[in-house]
């Protein structure tokens, strides 16, 4: 089975048709039509085997976390999702692993209404490639520089979990037969909702992919401002709370990574808003702190001592 079959198999067949799509898979190119008003938002992320995720990974995993992490960048934009372009490298035509793909892929695709409008398959060592398009009304998108002295610091969901779950999958732990941590890592939730309400109210944002202290910092670093953080408020779940001690935990929830929450700021002006539209997040959110003038980020414990941050986070390079 060729390349192309296997595009027709396992991919042409797709569940989203989109009326901006003018033409999708098929072509050397797609055609593509922008809404009126409408400025497009595009991220690119590539996911490797053995770095990103466990090799033994279920297949449906590895597709829906493709997807996952590219549309939480849309999601920290204030972006709705439209388009997809996958770049897929395999080892070996595995039909069963493809399945698992495109079955993980597609079932998050149809719920955010991402149509897939073309990409590459190629053989090699695997890696999945994906970049993700959006639209945000002209104008309207959030950025990590906005945030100013005075801002509230607010996350959404909890922190530290899919960090854990990680440790677990590294530990041998099933993924079949495992807690909430686990699948948190395996099937990461976007806040794509959460993104949407936040235009015209949150002054800066961003998703917490490398851990939530690497990520504000980026906020910080971006917006010329420093932070104070209260580490007694990081929002930790009962089940990572029954898995780990609470120290351990909020290390976990400081420089962990992989949660793909939202950390956002927003002006005290904005604040009556924001509590009007809270509930159109479609998910817990928790206060952390606020923005300052100094230029640091102080993670504060309730003696009134600093956490010492060791780590800034997942690193590339």
């Amino acid at each position: 089975m060729d390349e192309f079959e296997l595009i027709r198999r396992f991919f042409s067949a797709q569940p989203v048709q989109r009326e901006d799509v003018l033409l999708g898979i098929g072509d050397d190119a797609a055609l593509l039509h922008v809404p009126a008003a409408q400025e497009l938002v595009v991220s690119t992320d590539t996911l490797v085997a053995g770095m990103h995720f466990p090799v033994n990974l279920s297949a449906e995993a590895v597709g829906h976390r493709a997807l996952a992490v590219n549309l939480s960048d849309l999601a920290a934009m204030g972006a709705a999702p439209a388009w997809a372009l996958l770049a897929l490298t395999l080892p070996e035509v595995d039909e069963k692993w493809l399945e698992g793909f495109a079955r993980g892929f597609f079932q998050l695709a149809r719920r955010f209404n991402v149509a897939l409008v073309g990409g590459n398959l190629a053989r090699g060592a695997l890696n999945i490639t994906l970049s993700v398009h959006g639209f945000v009304p002209t104008g309207e998108a959030l950025t990590r520089s906005g945030a100013h002295a005075g801002d509230h610091v607010f996350v959404t969901g909890c922190l530290g979990d899919a960090a854990a779950g990680l440790e677990r999958l590294r530990a041998g732990v099933d993924a079949a037969d495992a807690d909430s941590g686990v699948r948190r890592f395996c099937f990461p939730e976007p806040r794509i909702t959460a993104g949407l309400a936040l235009r015209g109210i949150a002054s800066a944002a961003i998703d917490v992919s490398d851990g939530f202290a690497a990520d504000l910092g980026h906020i910080l670093q971006a917006s010329g401002v420093g932070a104070r953080i209260a580490v007694a408020s990081l929002p930790l779940s009962p089940a990572l709370l029954r898995h780990v001690p609470r120290e351990e935990a909020e290390r976990l929830a400081l420089s962990g990574g992989d949660d793909y929450e939202l950390c956002f700021t927003v002006p005290p002006e904005r604040m009556q808003r924001f509590e009007s539209r809270k509930g159109m997040l479609d998910c817990p959110v928790t206060r952390l702190g606020e923005i300052i003038p100094e230029k640091t980020l102080r993670c504060m414990r309730t003696d009134a001592t600093e956490w010492p941050l060791n780590t800034a986070g997942y690193k590339h390079f």
